[in-house]
């Protein structure tokens, strides 16, 4: 569960292959127990959005280790009249423990997380591959932002994205023309990715060693600051049209970003945005993030991303022959 908003209750994400329109189907009924994994294969055709082939077959494997909490009262009436309440030995929940529980479960599914983000890290690490987590407000360019990085690095390296969003393709489909593999993590009720929905992506993807991944996350400046995917570096997005206060406004976002792109500033001669005062909010809140101002638009700036993305990779073989 979130801790901020609870939206890990019952989420019920889809990972799709957009060449093939495979479908995996990851179910999550309670947070002490792992997801359940759906496939559903549609024929090895390409689905488009809101496309099902009645067609299609399901193989379903579903683990069921459900814990169950009984809340048990027993009344016993004895002879003489009286009722008598009798304490039983057994563990069950009660509304005074509902905030100690609820920090359980918390504590749970993080450290659940972690160690499956620890799990990606170790497997892209050992094929040399570079996994960029970017995150942002809806609308602040992101996927723009990957449009224009694979047309100007894709002849280089092969470079593979993991779309998220609650619903839709639309995104998927404009990365997927650039000829970019591309898979699309929906979440549904969900405002973030986490680590298992990116390992299911990764096994679709199967990108080669010394790939360059990019992970699109959910449009949201919270939730996604506290799950860890596996990710190299968290890279946050923000558009000079969002005002310049964000940094201060969501600062957990931005302390766990080691890049801050400040993007469409072709803009500002025509916004009351402050852009020193916006850069001096980030180094306030995160004084070792870098942050680069970047206009997708007009390639202002984007040199600057693309050399520190080189940096990312150089720094990945170097740990790896270390």
């Amino acid at each position: 569960m979130c801790r901020t908003c609870g939206c890990s209750d019952h989420v019920k994400a889809t990972v799709t292959d957009l060449a093939s329109g495979r479908h995996v189907h990851l179910h999550r009924t309670a947070e002490a127990e792992p997801p359940h994994r759906s496939v559903h294969a549609h024929g090895g055709q390409i689905s488009a959005p809101g496309n099902q082939n009645s067609g299609a077959e399901h193989s379903h494997a579903h683990d069921h280790d459900r814990a169950h909490d009984h809340d048990h009262s027993h009344a016993h009436a004895h002879e003489h009249g009286h009722v008598h309440e009798h304490a039983h030995p057994h563990d069950h929940p009660h509304p005074h423990d509902a905030g100690t529980r609820m920090v359980r479960l918390e504590t749970a599914v993080l450290a659940k997380n972690d160690a499956l983000a620890e799990r990606n890290r170790a497997w892209l690490a050992g094929r040399q591959i570079l996994a960029l987590n970017l995150v942002s407000s809806p609308g602040s360019g992101k996927t723009s932002l990957l449009e224009r990085t694979i047309r100007d690095l894709g002849a280089d390296r092969q470079i593979a994205v993991i779309e998220g969003d609650q619903q839709t393709t639309f995104d998927a489909e404009r990365i997927r023309a650039t000829g970019a593999p591309t898979v699309q993590v929906n979440t549904g009720a969900g405002c973030h990715l986490e680590a298992d929905m990116v390992w299911e992506a990764l096994k679709v993807l199967r990108p080669e060693s010394g790939a360059l991944v990019l992970v699109e996350n959910v449009g949201n400046l919270v939730c996604p600051a506290l799950f860890d995917l596996g990710e190299a570096a968290k890279v946050a997005v923000l558009s000079v049209t969002e005002g310049e206060d964000k940094p201060a406004k969501y600062p957990h976002m931005f302390q766990a970003s080691s890049l801050i792109l400040l993007n469409k500033i072709d803009l500002l001669p025509h916004l009351s945005f402050d852009l020193d005062r916006c850069i001096g909010y980030a180094r306030d809140v995160n004084p070792d993030a870098e942050v680069l101002p970047i206009s997708v638009a007009t390639g202002d700036g984007l040199d600057r991303w693309y050399e520190w993305i080189g940096r990312q990779m150089e720094e990945l073989a170097d740990r790896a022959f270390a």
